[in-house]
């Protein structure tokens, strides 16, 4: 009798898609500091209320004249009055020049900075300078507006927020912002052979066991994504417990997120729970390191209270460090970033890959579209970790980059490579 035949295993970006395609974004928001709001999402377009700058200011130190006074190099003239930052000075009289420094606004009247490098003082005194140059209208001089007009949307709603756009917000005198609320996540590992570091010391370790790393670095990449964690540690490999944990999970989180137990085998009991308590839409992925993917949604129990009409989603990852930490870069955070409400299209896909030489070969193609621990170096080429097992976490930590290489594909030395850099998946 021939064994039934194992339906084909999802491209990657379908994977992406059907993801992105479940997310609802979330509604609820809140009010931070904008001291406290990078890497937040806006949730209103922020509209300036003045102009940037409020008026035309010299953005030299220097002299502010009028270019009619000014005909030829050598012209001298006396200084009437002294214009500091934060201090408006009186209108410009023919003949004369104001002192100026940056930032100050420009006096009614004049209509060019002259910086004061092309200047120099007369008998020693700041009674008079001699111009050197002939200043053209409007030189050195920031007009009213030019960064930032009254009634512009400056940040568009969904915008993730970084520290120049939180400089920005300062500039429009906003002390606080509206933001999309942070989604709740539940982060749980599966597996009898996972010991929390602190628990066990490494001498008494029983065989078979090993440290849980994936617990550490999920709950980071999640809450550098501005995510709200509740971490409920190591769930056994039985079934009961598996079931008991994604309940309690699904009544009060906007998504549960495991590690482990999403492959075949008799002890891996997430793929079974989370079909008896909701739907499992996506399974195995057509990418390495990562193959073990899934996703699904788990109802809530209406007697917790929780919102039956909308269930919680699940993302499980697999349990090899290296596969865990790629396809949470690759698919987990442009989910998350989607469901916080994100509009770049940019950060909800493959940052742009850069075209870079590889300094090495890869002579045997995989059937699935692979993803290189890899390295830039001196010579402007890329150099490949010697060991891309999954379970070899040495390789994210020695790379600083992924090389994105297409099902069936061999490398040789000196190959364009399309090259994705980890510090962009990271930000």
């Amino acid at each position: 009798m021939n064994a039934p035949r194992r339906a084909p295993l999802m491209p990657m970006e379908e994977a992406l898609a059907l993801l992105l395609a479940r997310v609802q974004p979330l509604t609820a928001t809140e009010s931070v500091a904008t001291f406290d709001a990078d890497r937040r999402v806006l949730a209103t377009d922020l509209v300036s209320a003045l102009h940037v700058p409020p008026n035309d200011n010299s953005s030299m130190d220097g002299y502010a004249v009028r270019t009619a006074d000014i005909t030829a190099p050598g012209v001298v003239l006396p200084v009437s009055q002294r214009i500091p930052a934060g201090h408006f000075g009186h209108a410009l009289q023919p003949g004369t020049c104001a002192r100026i420094f940056t930032g100050a606004p420009v006096p009614e009247g004049a209509d060019a900075i002259v910086m004061q490098e092309d200047t120099r003082e007369v008998g020693g005194n700041l009674h008079a300078v001699h111009v050197d140059v002939v200043p053209a209208p409007g030189q050195w001089i920031r007009r009213a507006g030019e960064d930032v007009t009254r009634g512009a949307v400056v940040l568009p709603r969904g915008q993730r927020l970084n520290p120049a756009a939180l400089g920005m917000a300062a500039s429009l005198g906003l002390a606080r912002l509206d933001v999309v609320a942070r989604p709740r996540v539940a982060l749980f590992s599966t597996g009898d052979e996972l010991v929390m570091p602190g628990d066990v010391p490494p001498q008494d370790m029983k065989p078979g066991a090993i440290y849980n790393s994936n617990r550490f670095f999920l709950r980071v990449l999640l809450q550098r994504l501005g995510c709200e964690v509740s971490d409920l540690g190591i769930v056994p490999d039985r079934r009961d417990l598996t079931l008991a944990a994604l309940r309690t999970a699904a009544d009060h989180h906007d998504l549960i997120l495991t590690s482990g137990g999403v492959s075949v085998g008799e002890e891996d009991h997430i793929k079974p729970a989370v079909q008896q308590l909701g739907s499992l839409d996506l399974w195995q992925i057509a990418m390495k390191p990562g193959k073990p993917f899934a996703y699904g949604q788990v109802r809530r129990d209406a007697g917790a209270g929780a919102d039956v009409a909308t269930p919680c989603h699940f993302i499980g990852l697999p349990g090899n460090p290296v596969s865990s930490f790629v396809t949470f870069l690759l698919l987990v955070r442009p989910f998350l970033l989607a469901l916080q409400g994100v509009s770049d299209a940019r950060l909800l896909g493959l940052p742009q890959p850069v075209q870079l030489p590889a300094h090495f070969d890869l002579p045997r193609a995989d059937k699935r579209r692979e993803f290189l621990r890899v390295r830039r170096n001196a010579a402007g080429g890329l150099d490949l970790f010697p060991n891309q097992s999954s379970g070899v976490l040495t390789s994210a930590v020695w790379g600083d980059g992924l090389v994105d290489n297409p099902a069936g594909t061999t490398i040789a030395h000196g190959d364009a490579v399309s090259y994705l850099s980890l510090a962009e998946l990271l930000a």
